[in-house]
């Protein structure tokens, strides 16, 4: 059995650019899931310019490494740096493996 790969990131958004930030986010997940990516959650947080806190937490798997890096070398995703660079500030990311419960059932 695989492991999959699993990206935790931390976005932080230009204040006011919540709508280029969505934008972005929607066509970028539509590529990701050319290869087998799929966003597992987003955690947002009223508030988080004021606070220091991303604006949104999102968990996303993909296959396996080559699977993301054939995302991240995506034409269409490429031809998007210039609206993801007006709607996000930071990008703060771990990349790992899933791993199984502590419990066994």
């Amino acid at each position: 059995m695989t492991n999959k790969l699993t990206i935790v990131a931390a976005l932080f958004i230009h204040p006011g650019r919540e709508a280029e930030f969505a934008q972005f986010e929607a066509a970028a997940e539509s590529i990701m899931r050319r290869y087998g990516g799929r966003l597992e959650r987003r955690i947002g947080f009223a508030a988080a310019a004021d606070q220091g806190q991303p604006h949104e937490v999102h968990i996303v798997t993909f296959p396996d490494q080559q699977s993301f890096d054939r995302y991240r070398a995506d034409a269409d995703l490429q031809a998007l740096a210039e609206l993801r660079s007006r709607a996000i500030r930071q990008t703060t990311a771990w990349v790992g493996n899933d791993l199984g419960s502590f419990i066994k059932s």
